[in-house]
């Protein structure tokens, strides 16, 4: 694994006197409340000191964050991705694994064709893999004035935004930031494979069916894109029930961010929440016990939503 710089040095201190008016503002602009100055001093600042010190000749240099939904992955990458801009001066670009969703027809196909859980967007094989790793190509290999378009996914509209609303990326980065809830997993082992291990398996997928099929759509290019990550970093929470908690957090604070009505009437209630995230469990279980042995970093987040490095 690597080690992160003692927060106390002299230029974590200097990094986090200058830095952390907008580290506040970038807070505040996120709705994130009563966030701890110690989340920038012994968390974000040390990251970015690190990265900074990853030298990368003439390359991208690729970050994977992982760890269950709403751990806080893009919000941890969007600060770390300040610093080195503002303070280090390093050119940074970050997207997400839920940017290179298939699309809502072809999820449909999907779904009568093999089951209908296919059709709900998160699992392995309900992403379009490729446009991942040809955006990435398109950064890594950019020439200084070439734009790399970058997706967004919206959620509430569970569609991709035009093509004229992407974000539009010059040149090459020094930093690409890619953050999923399974990003670095393995396939599991379907010895022994467990029955059900909650209501929607056992209603909606009781043989297995749908699960075996998003296992096996993980061995492919899935591993290709994981692979690329010159490092992997894992935000650990306390156990499945965390995750529950977090992604309801995570709804109710898109409700504060969106500004159109119509968008607002598509958020879910902590039922469809909770049902939504069963889709997960599985797999989520599996990364919670499995990726903190491999990853290259990992940092754990309590109940209370306090982080410290492991």
């Amino acid at each position: 694994m690597n080690k992160l710089p003692d927060p106390n040095n002299i230029l974590c201190k200097e990094v986090f006197d200058k830095m952390k008016e907008k580290l506040k503002f970038l807070a505040d602009k996120f709705k994130i409340n009563n966030i701890n100055d110690d989340f920038f001093k012994e968390i974000v600042i040390p990251l970015s000191v690190h990265f900074d010190s990853l030298k990368k000749d003439n390359s991208p240099f690729l970050v994977g964050l992982t760890g269950g939904q709403g751990s806080g992955k893009t919000t941890l990458s969007e600060f770390v991705q300040l610093i080195l801009k503002e303070y280090f001066n390093r050119k940074s670009i970050g997207f997400s694994i839920d940017d290179i969703y298939k699309t809502k027809e072809e999820r449909k196909e999907l779904g009568l064709s093999i089951h209908p859980l296919c059709e709900v967007r998160g699992v392995p094989g309900t992403h379009n893999v490729q446009l991942g790793l040809d955006t990435l190509n398109s950064l890594y290999n950019a020439d200084p004035d070439q734009i790399t378009l970058i997706p967004i996914f919206s959620k509430p509209l569970d569609e991709h935004l035009p093509k004229e609303n992407w974000i539009k990326y010059s040149g090459k980065p020094d930093f690409i930031f890619f953050d999923g809830w399974f990003c670095g997993a393995k396939p599991i082992s379907e010895e022994n494979w467990e029955e059900p291990i909650n209501e929607l398996e056992k209603n909606e997928d009781p043989n297995g069916l749908w699960s075996k099929w998003y296992n096996k759509e993980l061995k492919g290019d899935y591993q290709k894109l994981f692979d690329a990550f010159d490092i992997l970093v894992m935000i650990k929470v306390p156990n499945m029930e965390h995750v529950y908690e977090s992604r309801w957090v995570q709804e109710k604070t898109l409700a504060k961010t969106l500004k159109d009505e119509e968008m607002k009437k598509k958020i879910m209630t902590k039922d469809e929440v909770y049902r939504f995230v069963m889709h997960y469990e599985r797999l989520t279980r599996y990364i919670l016990e499995e990726v903190p042995k491999f990853a290259d970093i990992v940092i754990a987040r309590d109940k209370s939503f306090n982080f410290k490095k492991i």
